[in-house]
């Protein structure tokens, strides 16, 4: 028996085919960066957070002066003498 294809494929199919493609391959190239890109994110939420290192990186970006940084390092290292810890930063983990 034999069949009958016509002219075969035009050139919008042809067009619809060839954006397939780029838009497979495409989604795949995004999900393996994706992946390593969540590999490499720390994980959030877990682990202690050091007050002295968000101070440090408020004034690196600018959010703080550094007379205010001093007065709230100052009152960190405070706090921490005060309630009977070692002062942040000071290397000493109880």
């Amino acid at each position: 028996m034999m069949w009958f294809w016509g002219d075969g494929v035009s050139w919008w199919g042809w067009l619809v085919m060839a954006v397939g493609m780029v838009a497979f391959w495409g989604l795949i190239v995004w999900a393996v960066w994706a992946f390593a890109a969540a590999l490499r994110r720390p994980p959030e939420g877990r682990g202690p957070v050091d007050p002295r290192r968000i101070l440090d990186e408020r004034l690196a970006r600018g959010e703080i002066d550094p007379e205010e940084y001093r007065r709230l390092r100052d009152l960190l290292s405070s706090e921490g003498a005060a309630e009977g810890r070692a002062p942040v930063g000071s290397g000493d983990r109880r």
